[in-house]
């Protein structure tokens, strides 16, 4: 019986050895979040029936394990719009068409090049790097976390290529002139990208980023349907964990996430279909707002989000982490830059000074946390 067997394990060669160990005996993975309380992980647990955990006193056999599938390779857990722990089947067929489509697309180089996985490894992010370089056999550094001189230092170890989330990249500065290149996902980046930065778009369930700086990867199909980004590949997830397949009719995988195509074929991604913000009977996408937003003086970082009103159904709030160094910026001054760009629907009707933004481990914003700190609606 094939088993899933639960990775406890911070990042480092030894759960590298437990991965490879566990493909050798034919059995699939779950990486386990190391930041997670015991509760939360036995909750993630039973969830996800895996029939054996590995963490640093070896190998623990586990009560209501279910097999996996013949090929199955990794399963990454994830929560979704629903808050409730599922897990991203995805096989080893799959896995390898990620990694030869990425390194195609990056003129990846194994005799070259070395990869830096300093993401979390519970996360797509951080578990495609160590993925794709174990299948080409490239060069890997996994660190257990992100930090930044030493990540900076693998440089000189002879590490070429990074993958990080913006928060990452702006922490790192212009030390990260000297990657080849690096990888950029997990929230809107930017407005601003040195040459060396490629932006990627994906999910738990595409196995990676699948489409780099707008385009398609090699194999990968793009489709709007109703606004909606769908998606075909063969890098696409066999399953949930539960059993359901998330596929339409024409084999599409529909993301949740609203887009269109520019005239020029290349997919912009407008954000989650369920954090559109309905003010007054009109859309508006928040990230479309943000992009304004970050380069007002006294902005250092900056999220919107809807908050229930009972005269425009949801108004705009501006969350703004104050530039360091720099005045606060006022509300009308903000007003009147979304004003002048995206029209005057757009434009935050609030704005709330906050210290930092609420994040998920990969840079998310978590816009249901940042709600809760406007003020009550009148």
């Amino acid at each position: 019986m094939r088993r899933l067997v639960a990775l406890d394990l911070p990042g480092g060669e030894a759960f590298v050895r437990a991965l490879v160990s566990s493909w050798g005996a034919g059995d699939a993975v779950l990486p386990l979040d190391q930041r997670l309380p015991e509760p939360a992980r036995a909750r993630l647990i039973d969830a996800l029936r895996p029939a054996a955990r590995i963490d640093a006193d070896g190998e623990h056999r586990l009560e209501g394990g279910e097999p996996v599938e013949p090929g199955d390779a990794v399963v990454v857990a994830t929560s979704g719009t629903t808050g409730e722990p599922k897990g991203v089947v995805l096989t080893h067929d799959a896995v390898r068409a990620s990694a030869l489509a990425t390194s195609d697309r990056l003129g990846i180089d194994p005799a070259r090049d070395a990869w830096c996985c300093c993401l979390p490894l519970a996360h797509v992010g951080g578990l495609s790097v160590v993925l794709r370089a174990l299948a080409l056999g490239t060069g890997l550094e996994v660190h257990e976390r992100f930090d930044v001189d030493h990540v900076a230092a693998s440089a000189a170890r002879g590490v070429t290529r990074l993958s990080l989330v913006p928060t990452m990249l702006r922490r790192l500065g212009t030390r990260a002139g000297v990657f080849t290149t690096i990888v950029l996902g997990g929230s809107a980046p930017p407005g601003e990208l040195a040459p060396n930065v490629v932006t990627t778009y994906g999910l738990s369930e595409t196995g990676s980023g699948v489409v780099y700086d707008g385009v398609p990867l090699e194999g990968v199909e793009v489709r709007i349907k109703d606004g909606e980004v769908c998606l075909r590949a063969p890098m696409l997830l066999r399953a949930y964990r539960d059993g359901t397949v998330p596929f339409d009719a024409d084999g599409f995988f529909p993301t949740g996430d609203g887009g269109d195509l520019a005239p020029d074929g290349r997919l912009v991604v407008h954000g989650r279909l369920a954090e559109v913000i309905v003010t007054g009977g009109e859309k508006v996408w928040p990230v479309a707002v943000e992009a304004v937003l970050e380069g007002a003086p006294g902005v250092g970082e900056v999220a919107v989000a809807g908050v229930a009103d009972p005269e425009w159904g949801e108004r705009l709030v501006a969350f703004v982490v104050p530039a360091k160094g720099a005045a606060a910026p006022r509300l009308e001054a903000l007003r009147d830059l979304v004003r002048t760009q995206l029209g005057p629907v757009s434009a935050p009707k609030e704005l709330v000074l906050v210290g930092a933004l609420p994040r998920t481990a990969i840079g998310k914003v978590r816009r249901r946390a940042l709600a809760q700190l406007a003020r009550p609606g009148p």
